[in-house]
């Protein structure tokens, strides 16, 4: 049979998360002691990285941050910086 773009990704999986890059949250999930929903919360209260959105539907996250946020999930504050235009 076969499988599904998301199977194929979720057995190639890395064992550890890289730290330069991007990277979207299928791919950083085993190391997110949260629910997908809880991390898009806390983004948003500037408690966990911003996404950069490459289109509708992709979103990626920085790794270094990332990093920085697993490292300390309690005190982590996003670097948020305003830009010109509505968000």
């Amino acid at each position: 049979m076969a499988q599904s773009v998301k199977q194929q990704l979720a057995q190639e999986k890395p064992a550890v998360l890289p730290f330069t890059g991007k990277s979207r949250y299928a791919s950083f999930q085993a190391f997110s002691p949260i629910s997908r929903e809880k991390f898009r919360q806390l983004s948003r209260a500037g408690l966990a990285p911003q996404p950069e959105r490459m289109g509708v539907r992709c979103t990626f996250y920085d790794n270094a941050e990332l990093h920085r946020f697993l490292a300390d999930p309690l005190n982590y504050r996003a670097n948020i910086s305003k830009q010109g235009g509505a968000q």
